[in-house]
C-alpha cells in the first residue's frame, strides 16, 4: 500500500501536479517532501564548508584550488528507476537506507594533488561522517572513467530536530570533468553505429588527458619549487596592504547546479 502512495506523489511532483492533495495521503506527501528538503539543505551545508576552505587555501596559499562546485538532488524519476533496479520498495524509508547519491556535489580542481587536499580537509572537519571512498583517479573504470568519490553525513539543524544526512561527493581535475561530461553525452545517444569502436577511442582519449593531468602537476610542481623563498619582513607587508581594496578570494569560484 506504501508502494501506491509514494507513486502518487511521485505523479503529483512531477508528472501530475494537478492532482490533489486529498488523492494523496497527505503524511507520505509531508514525509517526501521533507525528505527533499533535507537532502537540498546537506547540498548547501556542504557546498558552503568546500567554500569556506577554498577561502583559508587561498589566504594561506594564494591560490583557489577548486575551480567549479556543481550540485543536484535526484529526479524523482531517476530514484524510482534506482530503487526498482535494486529491487527495493518505493517508500522514504528506502531512499533513506539504500541510496547514497540522492544528494550530490561535485567539485573540479585545478590539479590532481588538489583532489586528495580538499577530500582530506572536508573529511577532517568533526561534524562530517566518512561512509565510503572510492578512488578512481589511481583506480579507474574499465571504461577510462577517472574521480575521487566519497559517502559523506552531514547533520543538518531543523526547529525540532537534528538529521543526519548523506551526500556524495565527487572530485575530479578540469580535465577529468571534460572527458565524463562529454563521455556521459555520447553514452546516451540513441541508435549509435560503431559504439564497441568508440568506446575504445573514448578510452584512449581518457587516457591521454590523464598522462597530460600528470604533467600539468609535474610542471606546477617544478614552478613552485623554483619561486624565491618568501621574504621574512612578510609582516611589513602585509600592514601595507591594508589600504587596499579588499580582494574577493572567491572571485573564480563557479558554482552551478549539476544536470
Amino acid at each position: 500500500m506504501e508502494n501506491d502512495y509514494f507513486k502518487m506523489i511521485l505523479l503529483r511532483e512531477t508528472i501530475s501536479p494537478h492532482i490533489s492533495e486529498e488523492t494523496v495521503e497527505i503524511e507520505q506527501l509531508t514525509n517526501f517532501r521533507e525528505l527533499m528538503l533535507a537532502y537540498n539543505a546537506a547540498i548547501r551545508a556542504v557546498t558552503t564548508k568546500l567554500e569556506i576552505l577554498n577561502d583559508e587555501l587561498s589566504h594561506h596559499d594564494k591560490k583557489n584550488p577548486i575551480q567549479v562546485i556543481k550540485s543536484r538532488v535526484k529526479e524523482p524519476a531517476s530514484i524510482v528507476r534506482k530503487l526498482q533496479k535494486m529491487d527495493k520498495d518505493i517508500t522514504t524509508t528506502a531512499i533513506v537506507s539504500s541510496l547514497n547519491d540522492v544528494a550530490g556535489v561535485r567539485v573540479v580542481v585545478a590539479f590532481i594533488d588538489d583532489i586528495y587536499t580538499v577530500a582530506d580537509m572536508l573529511v577532517k572537519q568533526d561534524d562530517v561522517t566518512l561512509i565510503d571512498a572510492k578512488d578512481y583517479v589511481k583506480n579507474p573504470k574499465s571504461n577510462g572513467y577517472r574521480s575521487y568519490h566519497m559517502i559523506i553525513a552531514v547533520p543538518i539543524f531543523f526547529s525540532d530536530r537534528k538529521q543526519s544526512v548523506k551526500v556524495e561527493v565527487q572530485i575530479r581535475t578540469v580535465a577529468m570533468d571534460f572527458w565524463a561530461s562529454l563521455e556521459y553525452q555520447l553514452k546516451y545517444k540513441e541508435n549509435l553505429k560503431d559504439s564497441n569502436s568508440i568506446e575504445i577511442e573514448l578510452k584512449e582519449c581518457a587516457e591521454t588527458i590523464a598522462r597530460t593531468d600528470l604533467k600539468m602537476l609535474e610542471i606546477k610542481n617544478k614552478i613552485e619549487g623554483n619561486k624565491l623563498p618568501r621574504k621574512k619582513h612578510r609582516l611589513y607587508v602585509i600592514k601595507d596592504r591594508t589600504k587596499k581594496k579588499k580582494r574577493n578570494d572567491t572571485h573564480n569560484l563557479q558554482i552551478h547546479e549539476m544536470r
